[in-house]
């Protein structure tokens, strides 16, 4: 069975190589060519390389293209890892605290920052995340919806309910 699987996923990587690779780069817009086959052979290999004993694979284009794009995600995900000092942290807070707390006095920001980071904790994970997302990591709806396959218009929108249910919070004390 292993030998089997084995030989029609090297078949399927040598027919649809070029289609593969570019798949890659429709997905990663700024990449080399050199980085689409990176991506593509780590694939091959791992997948290739699959332990005797895993689940037999039924769809291998499916199970193929799921690879790469889990690999790609990977792939943006550590490119757009920041290093961010404290003070950048800081001043993220203070940008994303201004859309509730502008009008307050500055003597009082540092309480209501606690308050707002509370807030955000207790919302639901989806809401959390998008706020995190673009407001502290820097991501735009069109690479959150590349990376997790969720449409733009949904992210949008859950960012709004995520800052709408935030008010509702501060509001409350």
């Amino acid at each position: 069975m292993k030998t089997t699987t084995n030989n029609n996923l090297s078949q399927f990587f040598k027919e649809e190589y070029h289609s593969l690779k570019g798949y890659v780069r429709s997905k990663i817009d700024d990449t080399a060519d050199s980085n689409a086959e990176d991506i593509l052979q780590e694939v091959a290999l791992k997948v290739l390389s699959r332990a005797e004993d895993a689940v037999p694979i039924n769809n291998i284009a499916a199970y193929v293209y799921n690879a790469i794009r889990n690999k790609i995600i990977d792939v943006l995900r550590t490119r757009k890892e920041k290093q961010y000092d404290e003070d950048r942290v800081a001043e993220l807070w203070e940008e994303f605290s201004a859309l509730f707390y502008s009008d307050e006095p500055e003597s009082q920001r540092p309480e209501l920052e606690q308050t707002l980071k509370d807030a955000l904790v207790q919302l639901k994970p989806v809401y959390r995340d998008i706020i995190i997302a673009v407001d502290f990591e820097g991501y735009s709806y069109r690479e959150i919806a590349t990376q997790t396959g969720i449409a733009q218009g949904t992210l949008m929108s859950r960012r709004h309910r995520a800052l709408s249910h935030l008010h509702k919070q501060l509001n409350k004390k």
